[in-house]
């Protein structure tokens, strides 16, 4: 039986180390991290196909939903619920072409009026004329999802930090680490932005954006944001403690920016922001979760094979959405099922 080692134990590696013991493979995640991550644990965690890039790209996000539905079915107690999004990040005629779009691609979509809007949302202070829902979509807590699948898959965890990938004639034969050499027939890089430097000395050059993310939490608050709500001025939703949950950039998904200022300022205006949504509500600052954020050169998911026999990756954002159906695509593969079509788009092969 191949002794399979997954770097990383994020939502990724996590997902991928309940696929495989599933399938009878024997799993042991390598993580410098506690379970859980440093991404993961600073997840924004809303699970939608409503951005995408490309229509493969929405395609695997749409099945990444229906994947995420196959763990609340096999797995009870799940950091995951679905209470939908609306949405007005873009307004008029663009909001409208958004709609066309995503309802020709099969996906859900709920024109709302202002006072449907009013009526859904009564806290909400400037109400939009129109907005779309999109009841398919959720939130998962990535953090809490990876440790409640690492504790299902039954797989050994080690703290270690990987050094080197060990391979002799193109065929991978372990890793080195800072606890030693651990042999292995099977590696996986689910290490985020950890994985080029991992590739480089195997003469592969994986193109990664620099993008950091700051996640934002608030004092609770009464009821007031029932879905995700996604605004020109902020994403935002609201946890099961009733904080206020929002990353520091507005359009967090498509955000470019490659720095995030002064921390006092960033908080300060993602505040005021959130205040302005919600007029009358007393919202300060509670805490923050900051980590960089892995997103490929070219924003799409890396996954499949690497550029040694015996290694594969999976590196992408977001793992939030795309961690549940990318490991069950790879876990297939890597038992002997075929070459899914959904990753097809996706393979590591377009950096080479």
């Amino acid at each position: 039986m191949p002794q399979t080692l997954i770097i990383g134990a994020g939502i990724t590696g996590a997902a991928l180390a309940y696929q495989l013991s599933r399938r009878g493979e024997a799993v042991t995640l390598l993580s410098t991290h506690p379970e859980g991550g440093l991404a993961s644990a600073a997840s924004f965690g809303w699970l939608n196909a409503s951005y995408f890039l490309s229509h493969p790209h929405f395609h695997l996000r749409h099945e990444a939903l229906s994947a995420h539905r196959r763990l609340t079915d096999a797995l009870s107690g799940l950091p995951t619920t679905w209470q939908g999004c609306l949405w007005y990040e873009a307004t008029g005629a663009a909001q409208d072409e958004t709609a066309a779009d995503l309802a020709a691609l099969g996906y859900q979509v709920q024109r709302l009026t202002k006072a449907q809007i009013a009526d859904r949302l009564p806290a909400l202070g400037p109400v939009p004329d129109t907005a779309l829902f999109f009841p398919e979509e959720g939130v998962a807590d990535p953090a809490i999802l990876a440790r409640t699948l690492i504790t299902a898959s039954g797989a050994k965890v080690v703290r270690a930090t990987v050094s080197a990938i060990r391979h002799e004639q193109g065929r991978v034969t372990g890793v080195m680490t800072d606890i030693g050499p651990i042999p292995a027939t099977r590696v996986i890089l689910a290490t985020g932005t950890g994985t080029p430097a991992l590739l480089e000395p195997l003469g592969f050059t994986l193109p990664m954006l620099k993008r950091p993310g700051l996640m934002i939490r608030t004092n609770p608050q009464p009821p007031i944001c029932p879905v995700v709500l996604a605004t020109p001025e902020q994403e935002v939703r609201q946890d099961a403690d009733g904080a206020l949950v929002a990353p520091a950039h507005a359009g967090h998904q498509s955000d470019h920016a490659e720095t995030l200022g002064a921390f006092p300022v960033v908080v300060n205006a993602t505040l005021l922001r959130l205040r302005a949504l919600f007029p009358g509500q007393e919202i300060h600052f509670a805490h923050q979760a900051m980590a960089m954020r892995p997103v490929p050169g070219d924003g799409l998911p890396v996954v499949g094979p690497g550029p040694a026999e015996g290694l594969w990756l999976a590196v992408m954002h977001s793992g939030a959405t795309l961690a549940p159906v990318v490991a069950e695509c790879l876990a297939a593969e890597m038992t002997g099922g075929p070459e899914n079509a959904l990753l097809s788009d996706f393979r590591p092969s377009r950096f080479q």
